[in-house]
């Protein structure tokens, strides 16, 4: 039987590494470094879970169309893979613009990150329960 497939965009050092506990809840990880190379990913296979962090668009000329890195990844997700479950990693503080996101994604779901760099057990515990 096929292991459930999680793709992790790790984009920054942010990114918490939590590949123990996705195998010790049975799941295939595939780390990319980036959202075009998830969209690229998305075409091949439908993974049960995507972990990816928020990153606003703070002051980009993208900030018109586009509130986050995250914004063609989540198009895509309709065409692609409608099924995956998608986790977005915020930066304590973000939340509210992470808010806007969910405006237009309302089925995400969301876990908060301390800064600067969050260790491992403040996200484990939240992480798993959205993976069961």
């Amino acid at each position: 039987m096929d292991k459930p497939l999680l793709i992790s965009i790790i984009e920054t050092p942010l990114h918490p590494r939590l590949s123990p506990l996705y195998q010790r809840l049975g799941l295939e990880e595939q780390q990319l470094d980036s959202q075009r190379k998830a969209i690229n990913a998305l075409k091949k296979a439908q993974p049960a879970f995507i972990v990816a962090e928020f990153i606003y668009a703070y002051s980009t000329y993208y900030q018109a169309t586009n509130i986050s890195n995250l914004d063609v990844l989540l198009n895509s997700l309709v065409k692609y893979s409608p099924e995956s479950r998608v986790i977005v990693l915020v930066k304590k503080g973000e939340e509210e613009l992470a808010e806007k996101l969910r405006a237009i994604h309302p089925l995400l779901d969301f876990v908060t990150l301390t800064s600067p760099i969050p260790g491992r057990n403040d996200i484990e515990a939240p992480m798993e329960a959205l993976l069961k």
